[in-house]
Protein backbone atom coordinates (compact mmCIF):
# COMPACT_ATOMS: atom_id res chain seq x y z
CA UNK A 1 0.00 0.00 0.00
CA UNK A 2 2.88 2.33 0.84
CA UNK A 3 4.55 1.66 -2.54
CA UNK A 4 1.28 2.34 -4.34
CA UNK A 5 0.94 5.64 -2.48
CA UNK A 6 4.42 6.66 -3.66
CA UNK A 7 3.71 5.60 -7.24
CA UNK A 8 0.27 7.25 -7.40
CA UNK A 9 1.53 10.78 -8.31
CA UNK A 10 3.63 9.35 -11.18
CA UNK A 11 0.70 7.21 -12.38
CA UNK A 12 -1.68 10.19 -12.34
CA UNK A 13 0.89 12.37 -14.09
CA UNK A 14 1.37 9.75 -16.82
CA UNK A 15 -2.39 9.44 -17.33
CA UNK A 16 -2.66 13.24 -17.53
CA UNK A 17 0.14 13.50 -20.10
CA UNK A 18 -1.24 10.64 -22.22
CA UNK A 19 -4.68 12.26 -22.11
CA UNK A 20 -3.15 15.56 -23.18
CA UNK A 21 -1.41 13.85 -26.08
CA UNK A 22 -4.62 12.12 -27.20
CA UNK A 23 -6.42 15.49 -27.04
CA UNK A 24 -3.76 17.07 -29.26
CA UNK A 25 -4.07 14.20 -31.76
CA UNK A 26 -7.86 14.54 -31.88
CA UNK A 27 -7.71 18.31 -32.37
CA UNK A 28 -5.20 17.93 -35.22
CA UNK A 29 -7.24 15.39 -37.26
CA UNK A 30 -10.87 16.18 -36.32
CA UNK A 31 -11.43 18.31 -39.44
CA UNK A 32 -10.57 15.53 -41.90
CA UNK A 33 -13.51 14.91 -44.24
CA UNK A 34 -14.58 11.48 -45.56
CA UNK A 35 -13.10 12.41 -48.93
CA UNK A 36 -9.80 13.32 -47.27
CA UNK A 37 -9.70 9.99 -45.44
CA UNK A 38 -10.45 8.05 -48.65
CA UNK A 39 -7.69 9.93 -50.46
CA UNK A 40 -5.27 9.18 -47.61
CA UNK A 41 -5.94 5.42 -47.71
CA UNK A 42 -5.69 5.23 -51.50
CA UNK A 43 -2.47 7.29 -51.38
CA UNK A 44 -0.90 5.04 -48.74
CA UNK A 45 -1.31 2.03 -51.04
CA UNK A 46 1.16 3.66 -53.45
CA UNK A 47 4.10 3.18 -51.06
CA UNK A 48 3.11 -0.26 -49.77
CA UNK A 49 6.15 -2.04 -51.22
CA UNK A 50 9.74 -2.70 -50.00
CA UNK A 51 11.28 0.19 -51.93
CA UNK A 52 8.56 2.59 -50.80
CA UNK A 53 8.93 1.67 -47.12
CA UNK A 54 12.73 1.91 -47.35
CA UNK A 55 12.62 5.51 -48.56
CA UNK A 56 9.79 6.36 -46.17
CA UNK A 57 12.12 5.14 -43.40
CA UNK A 58 14.93 7.37 -44.71
CA UNK A 59 12.52 10.31 -44.88
CA UNK A 60 11.41 9.78 -41.27
CA UNK A 61 15.06 9.50 -40.20
CA UNK A 62 15.85 12.83 -41.90
CA UNK A 63 12.86 14.57 -40.29
CA UNK A 64 13.79 13.27 -36.83
CA UNK A 65 17.42 14.28 -37.45
CA UNK A 66 16.20 17.82 -38.18
CA UNK A 67 14.28 17.82 -34.89
CA UNK A 68 17.37 16.58 -33.01
CA UNK A 69 19.40 19.36 -34.63
CA UNK A 70 16.76 21.91 -33.63
CA UNK A 71 17.10 20.67 -30.05
CA UNK A 72 20.91 20.98 -30.24
CA UNK A 73 20.61 24.54 -31.58
CA UNK A 74 18.21 25.47 -28.78
CA UNK A 75 20.58 23.93 -26.23
CA UNK A 76 23.41 26.07 -27.65
CA UNK A 77 21.42 29.26 -27.07
CA UNK A 78 20.54 28.29 -23.50
CA UNK A 79 24.17 27.47 -22.75
CA UNK A 80 25.11 30.99 -23.87
CA UNK A 81 22.93 32.39 -21.05
CA UNK A 82 24.38 29.98 -18.47
CA UNK A 83 22.01 27.02 -18.56
CA UNK A 84 22.96 23.45 -19.41
CA UNK A 85 19.75 21.44 -19.87
CA UNK A 86 19.64 17.73 -20.53
CA UNK A 87 19.69 17.16 -24.28
CA UNK A 88 16.96 14.53 -23.99
CA UNK A 89 14.64 17.10 -22.40
CA UNK A 90 15.47 19.62 -25.13
CA UNK A 91 14.40 17.07 -27.76
CA UNK A 92 11.24 16.10 -25.85
CA UNK A 93 10.28 19.77 -25.46
CA UNK A 94 10.68 20.31 -29.23
CA UNK A 95 8.44 17.33 -30.04
CA UNK A 96 5.83 18.40 -27.47
CA UNK A 97 5.92 21.83 -29.14
CA UNK A 98 5.13 20.24 -32.52
CA UNK A 99 2.24 18.09 -31.35
CA UNK A 100 0.71 21.03 -29.48
CA UNK A 101 1.03 23.32 -32.50
CA UNK A 102 -0.85 20.75 -34.60
CA UNK A 103 -3.75 21.18 -32.20
CA UNK A 104 -3.58 24.93 -31.49
CA UNK A 105 -1.20 27.42 -33.18
CA UNK A 106 1.57 28.85 -30.96
CA UNK A 107 0.49 26.71 -28.00
CA UNK A 108 3.59 24.60 -28.58
CA UNK A 109 6.06 27.41 -27.90
CA UNK A 110 4.38 28.15 -24.57
CA UNK A 111 4.27 24.48 -23.61
CA UNK A 112 7.91 24.00 -24.61
CA UNK A 113 9.06 26.81 -22.29
CA UNK A 114 6.78 25.52 -19.53
CA UNK A 115 8.40 22.09 -19.83
CA UNK A 116 11.89 23.56 -19.56
CA UNK A 117 10.89 25.55 -16.50
CA UNK A 118 9.26 22.51 -14.88
CA UNK A 119 11.99 19.95 -15.60
CA UNK A 120 15.18 22.00 -16.07
CA UNK A 121 14.47 24.98 -13.79
CA UNK A 122 15.07 27.39 -16.69
CA UNK A 123 13.03 30.58 -16.23
CA UNK A 124 10.09 30.61 -18.62
CA UNK A 125 10.84 34.10 -19.92
CA UNK A 126 14.46 33.28 -20.82
CA UNK A 127 13.63 30.13 -22.76
CA UNK A 128 10.77 32.05 -24.44
CA UNK A 129 13.28 34.67 -25.58
CA UNK A 130 15.47 31.98 -27.19
CA UNK A 131 12.42 30.41 -28.86
CA UNK A 132 11.43 33.80 -30.33
CA UNK A 133 15.00 34.17 -31.61
CA UNK A 134 14.87 30.70 -33.18
CA UNK A 135 11.60 31.51 -34.92
CA UNK A 136 12.96 34.85 -36.19
CA UNK A 137 16.05 33.13 -37.64
CA UNK A 138 13.88 30.45 -39.24
CA UNK A 139 11.66 33.07 -40.89
CA UNK A 140 14.69 34.89 -42.33
CA UNK A 141 16.12 31.60 -43.64
CA UNK A 142 12.76 30.61 -45.14
CA UNK A 143 12.39 33.98 -46.91
CA UNK A 144 15.87 33.52 -48.40
CA UNK A 145 14.95 30.01 -49.59
CA UNK A 146 11.63 31.33 -50.89
CA UNK A 147 13.43 33.77 -53.20
CA UNK A 148 15.57 30.92 -54.54
CA UNK A 149 12.49 28.72 -55.04
CA UNK A 150 10.73 31.50 -56.95
CA UNK A 151 13.75 31.90 -59.24
CA UNK A 152 13.75 28.14 -59.86
CA UNK A 153 10.02 28.12 -60.64
CA UNK A 154 9.39 31.15 -62.82
CA UNK A 155 5.73 32.15 -62.82
CA UNK A 156 4.80 29.76 -60.03
CA UNK A 157 3.39 32.37 -57.66
CA UNK A 158 0.79 33.48 -60.22
CA UNK A 159 -0.33 29.90 -60.96
CA UNK A 160 -0.16 28.02 -57.68
CA UNK A 161 -3.54 27.81 -55.90
CA UNK A 162 -3.13 27.77 -52.11
CA UNK A 163 -6.81 27.85 -51.11
CA UNK A 164 -9.10 25.58 -53.13
CA UNK A 165 -12.31 26.92 -51.64
CA UNK A 166 -11.63 30.49 -52.82
CA UNK A 167 -9.24 29.81 -55.71
CA UNK A 168 -6.66 32.13 -54.16
CA UNK A 169 -3.26 31.92 -55.85
CA UNK A 170 0.06 32.30 -54.06
CA UNK A 171 0.53 35.73 -55.65
CA UNK A 172 -2.88 36.89 -54.42
CA UNK A 173 -2.17 35.47 -50.96
CA UNK A 174 1.10 37.41 -50.71
CA UNK A 175 -0.68 40.58 -51.89
CA UNK A 176 -3.51 40.13 -49.38
CA UNK A 177 -1.05 39.55 -46.56
CA UNK A 178 1.04 42.58 -47.50
CA UNK A 179 -1.98 44.88 -47.82
CA UNK A 180 -3.48 43.57 -44.58
CA UNK A 181 -0.31 44.53 -42.71
CA UNK A 182 0.13 47.89 -44.45
CA UNK A 183 -3.50 48.90 -44.00
CA UNK A 184 -3.89 47.53 -40.50
CA UNK A 185 -4.22 50.61 -38.30
CA UNK A 186 -4.40 48.38 -35.22
CA UNK A 187 -0.83 47.28 -35.94
CA UNK A 188 0.36 50.90 -35.97
CA UNK A 189 -1.53 51.60 -32.76
CA UNK A 190 0.12 48.59 -31.08
CA UNK A 191 3.57 49.73 -32.23
CA UNK A 192 2.89 53.25 -30.95
CA UNK A 193 1.72 51.88 -27.59
CA UNK A 194 4.86 49.73 -27.29
CA UNK A 195 7.09 52.72 -28.06
CA UNK A 196 5.18 54.83 -25.52
CA UNK A 197 5.52 52.12 -22.85
CA UNK A 198 9.28 51.83 -23.48
CA UNK A 199 9.68 55.61 -23.13
CA UNK A 200 7.57 55.71 -19.93
CA UNK A 201 9.53 52.81 -18.44
CA UNK A 202 12.80 54.62 -19.10
CA UNK A 203 11.59 57.99 -17.82
CA UNK A 204 9.94 56.62 -14.65
CA UNK A 205 12.47 53.90 -13.77
CA UNK A 206 13.56 55.68 -10.55
CA UNK A 207 9.95 55.44 -9.37
CA UNK A 208 8.97 51.89 -10.42
CA UNK A 209 12.27 50.38 -9.25
CA UNK A 210 10.98 50.99 -5.71
CA UNK A 211 7.82 48.92 -6.38
CA UNK A 212 8.43 45.13 -5.91
CA UNK A 213 5.54 44.08 -8.19
CA UNK A 214 6.65 46.35 -11.05
CA UNK A 215 10.24 45.18 -10.61
CA UNK A 216 9.08 41.56 -11.06
CA UNK A 217 7.21 42.48 -14.25
CA UNK A 218 10.27 44.32 -15.56
CA UNK A 219 12.48 41.34 -14.71
CA UNK A 220 10.15 39.06 -16.68
CA UNK A 221 10.54 41.14 -19.85
CA UNK A 222 14.25 41.50 -19.24
CA UNK A 223 14.45 37.71 -19.19
CA UNK A 224 12.70 37.49 -22.56
CA UNK A 225 15.11 40.06 -24.00
CA UNK A 226 18.05 38.20 -22.45
CA UNK A 227 16.99 35.02 -24.22
CA UNK A 228 16.34 36.83 -27.50
CA UNK A 229 19.85 38.33 -27.65
CA UNK A 230 21.49 35.09 -26.46
CA UNK A 231 23.04 34.54 -29.88
CA UNK A 232 25.58 37.31 -29.24
CA UNK A 233 26.98 35.37 -26.27
CA UNK A 234 27.63 32.10 -28.11
CA UNK A 235 31.43 31.50 -27.92
CA UNK A 236 31.48 30.48 -31.59
CA UNK A 237 28.46 31.84 -33.52
CA UNK A 238 29.39 29.64 -36.48
CA UNK A 239 28.16 26.67 -34.46
CA UNK A 240 24.69 28.22 -34.55
CA UNK A 241 25.00 28.81 -38.31
CA UNK A 242 26.16 25.22 -38.82
CA UNK A 243 23.20 23.75 -36.90
CA UNK A 244 20.77 26.01 -38.77
CA UNK A 245 22.10 24.98 -42.20
CA UNK A 246 22.20 21.31 -41.15
CA UNK A 247 18.59 21.52 -39.98
CA UNK A 248 17.32 22.87 -43.30
CA UNK A 249 19.36 20.28 -45.21
CA UNK A 250 17.75 17.55 -43.10
CA UNK A 251 14.29 18.91 -43.80
CA UNK A 252 15.12 18.94 -47.53
CA UNK A 253 16.35 15.34 -47.39
CA UNK A 254 13.10 14.38 -45.68
CA UNK A 255 11.14 15.59 -48.75
CA UNK A 256 13.72 14.29 -51.24
CA UNK A 257 13.74 10.75 -49.79
CA UNK A 258 9.94 10.81 -49.64
CA UNK A 259 9.84 11.60 -53.38
CA UNK A 260 11.87 8.44 -54.01
CA UNK A 261 9.23 6.33 -52.27
CA UNK A 262 6.82 7.05 -55.15
CA UNK A 263 7.72 5.69 -58.63
CA UNK A 264 6.28 8.68 -60.48
CA UNK A 265 8.22 11.26 -58.39
CA UNK A 266 11.65 9.66 -58.12
CA UNK A 267 12.95 11.14 -61.40
CA UNK A 268 11.76 14.76 -61.21
CA UNK A 269 14.90 15.94 -59.41
CA UNK A 270 15.92 17.73 -56.22
CA UNK A 271 14.58 21.09 -57.48
CA UNK A 272 11.00 19.86 -57.11
CA UNK A 273 11.67 18.54 -53.60
CA UNK A 274 13.24 21.86 -52.63
CA UNK A 275 10.22 23.76 -53.97
CA UNK A 276 7.79 21.53 -52.07
CA UNK A 277 9.80 22.08 -48.87
CA UNK A 278 9.76 25.87 -49.23
CA UNK A 279 6.26 26.46 -50.60
CA UNK A 280 4.81 23.66 -48.47
CA UNK A 281 5.73 25.69 -45.39
CA UNK A 282 3.07 28.20 -46.46
CA UNK A 283 0.44 25.47 -45.99
CA UNK A 284 1.21 25.34 -42.27
CA UNK A 285 0.79 29.13 -42.10
CA UNK A 286 -2.57 29.38 -43.86
CA UNK A 287 -4.24 26.26 -42.43
CA UNK A 288 -4.18 24.38 -39.12
CA UNK A 289 -1.34 21.83 -39.31
CA UNK A 290 -1.21 22.22 -43.11
CA UNK A 291 -4.47 20.25 -43.37
CA UNK A 292 -5.79 20.33 -46.94
CA UNK A 293 -3.44 23.11 -48.07
CA UNK A 294 -0.24 21.01 -48.09
CA UNK A 295 -1.55 18.40 -50.58
CA UNK A 296 -2.93 21.20 -52.75
CA UNK A 297 0.36 23.09 -52.86
CA UNK A 298 2.35 19.89 -53.47
CA UNK A 299 0.09 18.97 -56.41
CA UNK A 300 0.45 22.46 -57.91
CA UNK A 301 4.25 22.36 -57.71
CA UNK A 302 4.82 18.85 -59.13
CA UNK A 303 2.45 19.65 -62.01
CA UNK A 304 5.13 22.08 -63.21
CA UNK A 305 7.42 19.06 -63.51
CA UNK A 306 4.97 17.08 -65.67
CA UNK A 307 3.20 15.11 -62.93
CA UNK A 308 -0.62 14.75 -63.28
CA UNK A 309 -2.62 16.69 -60.70
CA UNK A 310 -4.27 13.62 -59.12
CA UNK A 311 -0.90 11.93 -58.60
CA UNK A 312 0.51 15.14 -57.14
CA UNK A 313 -2.45 15.42 -54.78
CA UNK A 314 -1.92 11.83 -53.63
CA UNK A 315 1.77 12.58 -53.03
CA UNK A 316 0.81 15.67 -51.05
CA UNK A 317 -1.47 13.67 -48.78
CA UNK A 318 1.23 11.05 -48.15
CA UNK A 319 3.75 13.81 -47.40
CA UNK A 320 1.32 15.46 -44.99
CA UNK A 321 0.59 12.12 -43.27
CA UNK A 322 4.31 11.44 -42.91
CA UNK A 323 5.15 14.79 -41.29
CA UNK A 324 2.03 14.77 -39.11
CA UNK A 325 2.61 11.17 -38.00
CA UNK A 326 6.18 11.95 -36.93
CA UNK A 327 4.95 14.90 -34.86
CA UNK A 328 2.09 12.92 -33.32
CA UNK A 329 4.04 9.74 -32.52
CA UNK A 330 7.17 11.42 -31.17
CA UNK A 331 5.14 14.14 -29.46
CA UNK A 332 2.93 11.63 -27.66
CA UNK A 333 5.96 9.50 -26.75
CA UNK A 334 7.70 12.60 -25.37
CA UNK A 335 4.68 13.45 -23.22
CA UNK A 336 4.70 9.93 -21.79
CA UNK A 337 8.47 9.74 -21.23
CA UNK A 338 8.75 13.16 -19.57
CA UNK A 339 6.08 12.17 -17.05
CA UNK A 340 8.77 9.93 -15.48
CA UNK A 341 11.47 12.63 -15.43
CA UNK A 342 12.57 14.34 -12.25
CA UNK A 343 13.34 18.02 -11.90
CA UNK A 344 16.89 19.05 -12.74
CA UNK A 345 18.61 22.38 -12.16
CA UNK A 346 20.20 23.37 -15.47
CA UNK A 347 21.92 26.48 -14.06
CA UNK A 348 25.72 26.29 -14.38
CA UNK A 349 26.96 29.73 -13.31
CA UNK A 350 25.19 32.96 -12.31
CA UNK A 351 24.16 35.16 -15.22
CA UNK A 352 26.30 38.28 -14.97
CA UNK A 353 23.87 40.23 -17.15
CA UNK A 354 21.09 39.31 -14.72
CA UNK A 355 23.07 40.72 -11.79
CA UNK A 356 24.06 43.91 -13.59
Amino acid sequence: MGKLKKLLPDILKTILFVGLGVLFIWLSVKDLSKEDIQMIFSSMALVNNPRGWFFIGLSVAAIVAADLIRAARAELLLKSIHYKPRFSMMFYSVMVCYIANLALPRLGEILRCTFLQRYENIPFQKSLGTVILERAVDVVCWLFLLIIAMLLNNGLISQLVVDQSTGTTLQEWFAQKGLSYVGNYLLYIIIAIIVLIVVLVRVTRNWWQKKPTLVKIADFFKGIWRGFVSIKDIPNPWHFVFWTVAMWISYFLGVYFFFHSLPYLQDIGPGAAFSVLVFGTIAFIISQGGLGAYPLITAGIVMLYGIPYTQGLAAGWIGWILQTAVSLVFGLASLIVTSFYKRHDASIIPDQNEQA
